[in-house]
């Protein structure tokens, strides 16, 4: 379905539900959304996964209606690699990507081993991306790097900490952005200009998606050093922009 976040243009969910493995999860919009709802029944934590992760087999083919090009942000409301959902589902989910060249499919996980070791086939149409929130969970850095992906990318959202020098090796796009919901927590924009620095010195497209704050994509300048206001919206190829 269509969506307000900046870097995509669609939705895709085969699968729905989730749970918590890290600090970048304690306010997840996704758990929260899916309890006010109703669509999960308890909350997201591991003892909880088997009940709130559903398969939905009947969206498997939503990509093949879409007759436009689009970039589809797949299980926005799951994370692909997950280890409850089955090998077999998964498979499902890429033959539909395989088959739909035409448009762009970008996951994000927060479990990169399993995107690692995952065969494909990784057609030139899938994006895989990492989420990283602070220093600890840096090490899904070193695991997206070993994906068959033809394209890897890191988001930084939310970003909690200032990260420092980062490797940057065999990532091709980069996006950041502050926590947004209920309590979020505050990023200092100095902690977002320091990646967005490392990109321009590396030559990877960078985007400032959002900065902290109660709702979701609000201020979407990023603040330079001087209070300069900068928009920065880089994608990895002409295609997406």
């Amino acid at each position: 379905m269509p969506t307000t976040i900046a870097w995509t243009e669609e939705t895709w969910n085969p699968t729905t539900g989730c749970s918590r493995i890290s600090e970048g999860c304690r306010h997840c919009y996704a758990e929260r959304l899916s309890l006010d709802r109703g669509w999960s029944k308890l909350p997201w934590t591991v003892a909880n996964a088997q009940k709130n992760i559903i398969m939905h087999p009947d969206r498997l083919d939503k990509p093949r209606t879409w007759r436009d090009p689009r970039r589809v942000f797949v299980n926005s409301m799951s994370d692909l690699f997950h280890e409850a959902i089955p090998d077999d589902f998964v498979r499902q989910i890429f033959r539909v990507m395989n088959d739909c060249e035409r448009h762009t499919f970008q996951i994000l996980t927060k479990r990169p081993e399993r995107a690692a070791a995952w065969p494909g086939p990784w057609t030139s149409n899938i994006w895989q991306g990492t989420s990283i929130e602070n220093r600890k969970s840096l090490t899904r850095l070193d695991a997206i790097r070993k994906c068959g992906a033809a394209l890897c990318c890191v988001s930084f959202e939310p970003l909690l900490e200032d990260l420092g020098p980062l490797d940057l090796t065999g990532i091709d796009w980069i996006v950041v952005g502050g926590e947004s919901g209920p309590g979020f927590r505050p990023m200092d924009h100095a902690w977002a200009r320091s990646i967005r620095d490392q990109c321009v010195a590396a030559g990877i497209p960078f985007f400032f998606k959002q900065s902290s704050a109660p709702r979701r994509e609000v201020r979407t300048q990023l603040v330079e050093a001087d209070g300069r206001r900068t928009r920065w919206q880089q994608y990895p190829n002409a295609r997406a922009a």
